[in-house]
Protein backbone atom coordinates (compact mmCIF):
# COMPACT_ATOMS: atom_id res chain seq x y z
CA UNK A 1 0.00 0.00 0.00
CA UNK A 2 2.10 3.30 -1.04
CA UNK A 3 1.53 5.99 1.03
CA UNK A 4 -0.76 8.90 0.35
CA UNK A 5 1.98 11.49 0.26
CA UNK A 6 4.00 9.53 -2.21
CA UNK A 7 0.91 8.81 -4.26
CA UNK A 8 0.48 12.44 -4.37
CA UNK A 9 4.04 13.38 -5.45
CA UNK A 10 3.32 10.44 -8.19
CA UNK A 11 0.90 12.41 -9.79
CA UNK A 12 2.27 15.34 -9.32
CA UNK A 13 5.43 14.63 -12.11
CA UNK A 14 5.09 15.54 -15.42
CA UNK A 15 3.38 13.13 -18.18
CA UNK A 16 6.97 12.82 -19.63
CA UNK A 17 8.19 12.15 -16.45
CA UNK A 18 5.38 9.68 -14.99
CA UNK A 19 7.24 6.16 -15.84
CA UNK A 20 9.28 4.71 -13.14
CA UNK A 21 11.25 6.30 -11.10
CA UNK A 22 8.71 8.11 -8.22
CA UNK A 23 7.13 4.62 -8.62
CA UNK A 24 10.26 2.86 -8.05
CA UNK A 25 11.36 5.12 -4.98
CA UNK A 26 7.65 4.76 -3.72
CA UNK A 27 8.23 0.81 -3.91
CA UNK A 28 10.73 -0.87 -1.68
CA UNK A 29 12.55 -3.67 -3.32
CA UNK A 30 14.80 -6.14 -1.80
CA UNK A 31 17.45 -3.40 -0.80
CA UNK A 32 15.46 -2.51 1.76
CA UNK A 33 17.13 -4.83 4.13
CA UNK A 34 20.21 -2.90 3.95
CA UNK A 35 18.27 0.34 4.76
CA UNK A 36 15.18 0.97 6.59
CA UNK A 37 14.90 -2.31 7.93
CA UNK A 38 18.34 -3.30 8.30
CA UNK A 39 18.67 -5.90 11.48
CA UNK A 40 22.38 -6.37 12.43
CA UNK A 41 21.52 -10.25 13.51
CA UNK A 42 20.02 -11.36 10.47
CA UNK A 43 22.57 -13.55 8.78
CA UNK A 44 21.47 -12.07 4.96
CA UNK A 45 22.48 -9.02 6.08
CA UNK A 46 25.61 -9.58 8.72
CA UNK A 47 27.56 -12.76 7.56
CA UNK A 48 28.91 -14.02 4.20
CA UNK A 49 29.12 -18.11 3.01
CA UNK A 50 31.70 -20.31 2.89
CA UNK A 51 32.98 -20.44 -1.07
CA UNK A 52 35.66 -22.33 -2.70
CA UNK A 53 37.77 -20.12 -4.52
CA UNK A 54 36.61 -20.22 -7.67
CA UNK A 55 32.86 -18.81 -6.03
CA UNK A 56 34.90 -16.46 -3.61
CA UNK A 57 36.39 -14.71 -7.18
CA UNK A 58 33.12 -14.73 -8.64
CA UNK A 59 31.71 -12.81 -5.57
CA UNK A 60 34.35 -10.54 -5.15
CA UNK A 61 34.72 -9.41 -8.75
CA UNK A 62 30.82 -8.41 -8.77
CA UNK A 63 30.86 -6.39 -5.66
CA UNK A 64 34.29 -4.50 -6.75
CA UNK A 65 32.28 -3.74 -9.82
CA UNK A 66 28.97 -2.82 -8.48
CA UNK A 67 30.07 -0.69 -5.96
CA UNK A 68 33.02 1.31 -8.15
CA UNK A 69 29.99 1.27 -11.18
CA UNK A 70 27.65 2.86 -8.48
CA UNK A 71 30.13 5.16 -7.34
CA UNK A 72 30.40 6.72 -10.37
CA UNK A 73 27.09 6.90 -11.49
CA UNK A 74 26.82 8.87 -8.69
CA UNK A 75 29.28 10.95 -10.01
CA UNK A 76 27.93 11.49 -13.38
CA UNK A 77 24.58 12.59 -11.43
CA UNK A 78 26.54 15.29 -9.81
CA UNK A 79 28.60 16.19 -12.56
CA UNK A 80 25.03 16.64 -14.73
CA UNK A 81 23.35 18.29 -12.06
CA UNK A 82 25.97 20.99 -11.54
CA UNK A 83 25.22 22.39 -15.56
CA UNK A 84 21.61 21.60 -15.73
CA UNK A 85 20.80 21.69 -11.73
CA UNK A 86 18.34 24.75 -12.42
CA UNK A 87 17.19 23.28 -15.56
CA UNK A 88 13.10 22.95 -14.52
CA UNK A 89 12.62 19.65 -16.81
CA UNK A 90 16.09 18.05 -16.52
CA UNK A 91 16.43 19.10 -13.34
CA UNK A 92 14.38 17.44 -11.34
CA UNK A 93 14.54 14.06 -13.53
CA UNK A 94 18.44 14.39 -13.08
CA UNK A 95 17.97 14.60 -9.24
CA UNK A 96 15.63 11.70 -9.56
CA UNK A 97 17.91 9.65 -10.82
CA UNK A 98 20.62 11.26 -8.80
CA UNK A 99 19.01 9.75 -5.82
CA UNK A 100 18.05 6.39 -6.75
CA UNK A 101 21.73 5.62 -7.32
CA UNK A 102 22.74 7.45 -3.82
CA UNK A 103 20.75 4.34 -2.64
CA UNK A 104 22.07 2.12 -4.36
CA UNK A 105 25.49 3.14 -3.47
CA UNK A 106 24.73 2.70 0.09
CA UNK A 107 23.87 -0.94 0.30
CA UNK A 108 26.75 -1.78 -2.24
CA UNK A 109 29.21 -0.11 0.22
CA UNK A 110 27.35 -2.44 3.06
CA UNK A 111 27.42 -5.90 0.83
CA UNK A 112 31.27 -4.80 0.15
CA UNK A 113 32.05 -4.61 3.90
CA UNK A 114 29.66 -7.68 4.79
CA UNK A 115 30.69 -9.92 2.06
CA UNK A 116 34.66 -8.84 2.95
CA UNK A 117 35.18 -7.90 -0.91
CA UNK A 118 37.96 -5.71 -1.64
CA UNK A 119 37.01 -2.64 -3.01
CA UNK A 120 38.86 -1.30 -6.17
CA UNK A 121 41.87 0.77 -6.07
CA UNK A 122 40.52 3.32 -9.07
CA UNK A 123 38.19 4.67 -6.83
CA UNK A 124 39.18 8.17 -7.35
CA UNK A 125 39.69 7.43 -10.88
CA UNK A 126 35.83 6.26 -10.68
CA UNK A 127 34.58 9.44 -9.08
CA UNK A 128 36.90 12.20 -11.23
CA UNK A 129 35.84 10.09 -14.63
CA UNK A 130 31.94 9.94 -13.55
CA UNK A 131 31.72 13.48 -12.17
CA UNK A 132 33.53 14.88 -15.94
CA UNK A 133 31.46 12.81 -17.95
CA UNK A 134 28.53 14.03 -16.41
CA UNK A 135 29.68 17.80 -16.36
CA UNK A 136 31.03 17.65 -20.11
CA UNK A 137 27.99 15.79 -21.95
CA UNK A 138 25.18 17.87 -19.75
CA UNK A 139 27.17 21.03 -21.41
CA UNK A 140 26.90 19.54 -24.86
CA UNK A 141 23.64 19.77 -24.12
CA UNK A 142 20.25 18.07 -22.23
CA UNK A 143 20.01 15.74 -24.99
CA UNK A 144 23.52 14.78 -24.72
CA UNK A 145 23.39 14.01 -20.90
CA UNK A 146 20.42 11.93 -21.81
CA UNK A 147 22.79 10.04 -24.32
CA UNK A 148 24.59 9.56 -21.55
CA UNK A 149 22.58 8.23 -19.56
CA UNK A 150 20.92 5.78 -21.94
CA UNK A 151 24.60 4.57 -23.13
CA UNK A 152 25.79 3.80 -19.37
CA UNK A 153 22.57 2.64 -18.24
CA UNK A 154 22.58 -0.06 -21.42
CA UNK A 155 26.01 -1.37 -20.34
CA UNK A 156 24.90 -1.76 -17.43
CA UNK A 157 21.50 -3.53 -17.31
CA UNK A 158 23.51 -6.21 -19.67
CA UNK A 159 26.32 -6.38 -17.08
CA UNK A 160 24.04 -6.76 -14.29
CA UNK A 161 22.70 -9.86 -16.73
CA UNK A 162 26.09 -11.65 -16.98
CA UNK A 163 26.13 -11.40 -13.11
CA UNK A 164 23.15 -12.92 -12.27
CA UNK A 165 24.16 -15.70 -14.98
CA UNK A 166 27.50 -16.03 -12.95
CA UNK A 167 25.57 -16.16 -9.38
CA UNK A 168 24.26 -19.16 -10.15
CA UNK A 169 27.30 -21.19 -9.13
CA UNK A 170 26.98 -19.48 -5.49
CA UNK A 171 25.46 -21.85 -3.09
CA UNK A 172 21.67 -20.52 -2.11
CA UNK A 173 21.86 -22.58 1.46
CA UNK A 174 23.32 -19.24 3.27
CA UNK A 175 20.49 -16.35 3.07
CA UNK A 176 23.14 -13.97 2.01
CA UNK A 177 23.42 -15.47 -1.68
CA UNK A 178 19.19 -15.65 -2.53
CA UNK A 179 19.15 -11.52 -1.34
CA UNK A 180 22.06 -10.29 -3.04
CA UNK A 181 20.54 -11.85 -6.30
CA UNK A 182 17.29 -9.70 -5.72
CA UNK A 183 18.81 -6.80 -5.12
CA UNK A 184 20.95 -6.87 -8.29
CA UNK A 185 17.58 -7.93 -10.08
CA UNK A 186 16.24 -4.79 -8.63
CA UNK A 187 19.36 -2.57 -9.34
CA UNK A 188 19.14 -4.34 -13.14
CA UNK A 189 15.33 -2.78 -13.46
CA UNK A 190 16.39 0.34 -11.80
CA UNK A 191 18.85 1.03 -14.41
CA UNK A 192 16.78 -0.32 -17.55
CA UNK A 193 14.09 2.05 -16.10
CA UNK A 194 16.68 5.05 -16.30
CA UNK A 195 17.55 4.09 -19.69
CA UNK A 196 13.95 4.00 -20.94
CA UNK A 197 13.11 7.97 -19.18
CA UNK A 198 16.33 9.10 -21.09
CA UNK A 199 15.20 8.06 -23.79
CA UNK A 200 11.83 9.12 -23.25
CA UNK A 201 13.41 12.61 -22.82
CA UNK A 202 15.40 12.79 -26.26
CA UNK A 203 18.01 10.80 -26.06
CA UNK A 204 18.40 9.69 -29.47
CA UNK A 205 17.78 13.55 -30.34
CA UNK A 206 21.56 14.60 -29.12
CA UNK A 207 24.21 15.72 -31.89
CA UNK A 208 26.19 12.51 -33.00
CA UNK A 209 24.00 10.50 -31.02
CA UNK A 210 25.46 7.25 -32.20
CA UNK A 211 28.89 8.69 -31.93
CA UNK A 212 28.63 9.31 -28.05
CA UNK A 213 26.89 6.13 -27.28
CA UNK A 214 29.67 3.47 -28.81
CA UNK A 215 32.07 6.33 -26.99
CA UNK A 216 30.67 6.24 -23.74
CA UNK A 217 29.38 2.66 -24.00
CA UNK A 218 33.27 1.78 -25.06
CA UNK A 219 34.35 3.13 -21.86
CA UNK A 220 32.25 1.63 -19.35
CA UNK A 221 32.63 -1.99 -20.49
CA UNK A 222 36.94 -1.38 -20.25
CA UNK A 223 36.29 0.42 -16.44
CA UNK A 224 33.98 -2.67 -15.67
CA UNK A 225 36.85 -5.13 -17.14
CA UNK A 226 39.64 -2.60 -15.21
CA UNK A 227 37.58 -3.23 -12.11
CA UNK A 228 37.08 -6.29 -11.96
CA UNK A 229 40.46 -7.28 -12.00
CA UNK A 230 42.00 -3.95 -9.88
Amino acid sequence: MLKPQCVSRCRAIQPRLRRGLTWLNCQPGPSIAYLQTYKPDDPAVASTPDLSAKQKKILDSALRVDQAGELAANYIYMGQMAVLGRDPLTGPLIQEMWDQEKKHLAVMNKLQVQHRARPTIVWDVARIAGFGLGAVTALMSREAAMACTEAVETVIGEHYDDQLREMEDLPTSHPSVPLLRNVVREFRDDELEHLDIAVENYAQRAPAHALLSTVVGAGCKIAIELCKRV
